[in-house]
């Protein structure tokens, strides 16, 4: 019984805290920069850039040539088969063309 009226109390309306009015408000935000810290300069940026995309290539795992022939050569496979099966349909389709016009 103790454990409904907590949660009845818990359901009431919370307390709303008023907003603080006037110049009161708007001194509680804090800057977004403090006045002694520069803005970076331009070059530091492109400076910052290249290190980081420097530090990037250094990440990556390159194949081996053995891997890469072997990718090369699958690949070389599936272009020459699709391209002898789209060969023999652009024969089929014109000769089945061809057939039908002359009809």
């Amino acid at each position: 019984m103790a454990d409904k009226k907590k949660s009845a109390e818990k359901k009431e309306k919370p307390e709303v805290k008023k907003a603080k009015s006037g110049s009161a408000a708007k001194t509680d935000k804090k800057p977004s920069q403090k006045p002694s810290e520069k803005k970076p300069s331009i070059f530091s940026k492109i400076g910052k850039y290249f290190r980081e995309c420097k530090s990037e290539i250094k990440k990556i795992v390159w194949p081996t040539p053995k891997a890469t022939f072997k990718n090369m050569g699958v690949v070389l496979v599936v272009l020459i088969v699709v391209g002898l099966f789209i060969f023999g349909l652009d024969t089929g389709f014109g000769a089945l063309l061809k057939l039908i016009m002359d009809i």
